[in-house]
């Protein structure tokens, strides 16, 4: 079995929504973290969530999980000042649920465009390689730039990919790296960056379309469009 650490700390400023952040926010009446969480909810293979959340939020989020039936979450703890934070105090929680070699799935409260296979890859290819960074290939080319100013390099299009989520490990292995980069003053951008900087080798299992992660006004209307879409070709087979 596995379970799952979804950090939803963030206050969604980029949302410029005054009232809620941003993994609160509704679409078609249910919340986006409640969206999220249900493809873990209703997974065979996830036995347990925590949730890393915003403070001031907890109580909130306590009863959507009652009113949507979520019940597999183990617990739910503050978030930290960054992103790195918020998973370390919850890969922290996970402790007083998990065993070393447990499979856990990290994966973004405000990314709910996933879905079963996706979750299974990841599990399966964690009891293959040892870990799994979902991701998926550039659609233009990416430049590198060392000061801001000039382009140092263009890699070749076929050789680059984009890091998503989930990102999947043995909670042995992950939190031991999260622990290393809390002494040596290391904050990072997420799990991949952090075995990257570590040198551990990681094995990269390929994203569903679609898997964006809300943070700004334009990427909420874009997930209600294909939402929809999705909705309708189910409805109507178009």
């Amino acid at each position: 079995m596995a379970k799952a650490l979804i950090f939803a700390g963030g206050t969604g400023r980029r949302m410029n929504s005054c009232s809620k952040p941003k993994q609160f926010l509704e679409m078609h009446g249910k919340p986006i973290i409640i969206y999220t969480l249900e493809h873990f909810e209703y997974h065979e293979e996830i036995d347990g969530i925590v949730i890393v959340c915003i403070k001031e939020w907890i109580e909130e989020l306590k009863g959507l999980l009652n009113r949507y039936g979520i019940t597999k979450v183990l617990n739910i703890v503050s978030g930290g000042d960054t992103g790195h934070d918020s998973i370390y105090y919850g890969l922290e929680e996970m402790r007083k649920f998990c065993s070393k070699d447990d499979i856990v799935l990290i994966h973004d409260g405000v990314r709910p465009l996933i879905n079963e296979e996706l979750i299974s890859k990841n599990i399966e290819a964690v009891k293959r390689y040892g870990n799994a960074i979902t991701a998926e290939p550039v659609r233009e080319s990416v430049i590198r730039c060392e000061d801001k100013k000039s382009i140092t390099d263009v890699p070749p299009r076929d050789q680059m990919f984009v890091a998503k989520a989930p990102q999947s490990f043995h909670f042995g292995e992950i939190f031991k790296l999260y622990e290393m980069a809390r002494e040596d003053g290391w904050k990072t951008i997420d799990s991949s960056h952090l075995c990257s900087l570590y040198k551990v080798p990681m094995h990269m299992v390929m994203s569903t379309k679609n898997n964006i992660k809300i943070t700004e006004p334009a990427d909420f209307y874009i997930y209600r469009a294909i939402y929809e879409a999705m909705e309708n070709q189910q409805i109507f087979g178009v």
